[in-house]
C-alpha cells in the first residue's frame, strides 16, 4: 500500500464486513471505502458503495461514477451496514432457511420447494448457498456467531461444519446440498415432490431386501 501514489483509492469488495474494521491499515482512510459487486457481474449489475466513517465525500463520488462508467448500478449507502443492502435481505432469507434444517423444522428439500413453488423461481436457498460455497456460508456464519454470541447461528455454524468437514462444498466440489451437476432441484417433478417420494420407496425397498437378506 505505501508503493501506491497518494491519490491512490483504495476499495474493498468485502460482502459481510465493515470497511471500518480496517480502514486505519490502509493509511489513507479518507481514500478507502466498500465498492461490492454481486455475481455474475455484467447481469446482476448492482454495485454497492459504502464509505466508513473516516471516507471522504470526493472519494465516494468517484467510486459512484467509477460505477456507473463500468457498467454498474451503483447503490450509495447512507450509513455503514454489514450486507449493504441486497446481501442484508439475502443473508436473512438464506440464515431463515438454515434455521429451519438446522432445527429440524423441515429439509433444505422442503425449503426450496416453499420458495421455489410460492415465489416462482427456479432455484432456491439450498441451490443458491450451494453456488456461494458451504465453506463460505459456513466461515461466515461462524464469524459473526462468535461475535454476537448467538445460540441460533452457533447451532447452524455447526450443521454447516459437517458438511464442510464432509467435503461437500456445493457446485466446487460436485455436492452440497445437493449434487451436481444435475441437482435435484432442477428435475421434473422435484416441486410435487416426486423426487422425495422415489427416494422414500427406494428406501423402503433397501430395508425390505436387508431383512429378507
Amino acid at each position: 500500500m505505501n508503493s501506491a501514489r497518494p491519490q491512490t483509492i483504495f476499495t474493498t469488495n468485502t460482502s459481510t464486513l465493515l470497511p471500518s474494521m480496517f480502514a486505519a491499515a490502509t493509511g489513507r482512510p479518507d481514500r478507502f471505502c466498500a465498492l461490492h459487486f454481486h455475481l455474475p457481474v455484467w447481469t446482476a449489475n448492482v454495485a454497492d458503495v459504502m464509505a466508513q466513517p473516516l471516507t471522504s465525500a470526493e472519494t465516494l463520488d468517484t467510486v459512484a461514477t467509477f460505477a456507473r462508467r463500468i457498467g454498474q448500478i451503483p447503490i450509495v449507502l447512507r450509513a455503514e451496514h454489514p450486507g449493504y443492502v441486497f446481501n442484508d435481505m439475502f443473508n436473512a432469507l438464506n440464515t431463515a432457511a438454515i434455521n429451519l434444517v438446522a432445527g429440524g423444522v423441515a429439509t433444505i428439500e422442503d425449503v426450496d420447494r416453499a420458495w421455489m413453488g410460492i415465489m416462482k423461481m427456479p432455484v432456491g436457498p439450498g441451490g443458491w448457498l450451494d453456488d456461494i460455497g458451504l465453506d463460505t456460508v459456513w466461515r461466515i456464519t461462524d464469524f459473526w456467531a462468535g461475535i454476537a454470541a448467538d445460540p441460533r447461528l452457533q447451532q447452524n455454524a455447526a450443521f454447516l461444519k459437517t458438511y464442510v468437514d464432509a467435503g461437500r462444498l456445493g457446485v466446487k466440489t460436485g455436492r452440497g446440498f445437493y449434487e451436481y451437476p444435475n441437482p435435484a432441484y432442477a428435475r421434473k417433478g422435484f416441486l410435487e415432490g416426486e423426487e422425495r417420494d422415489t427416494e422414500r420407496r427406494r428406501g423402503a425397498q433397501r430395508d425390505a431386501e436387508s431383512k429378507e437378506g
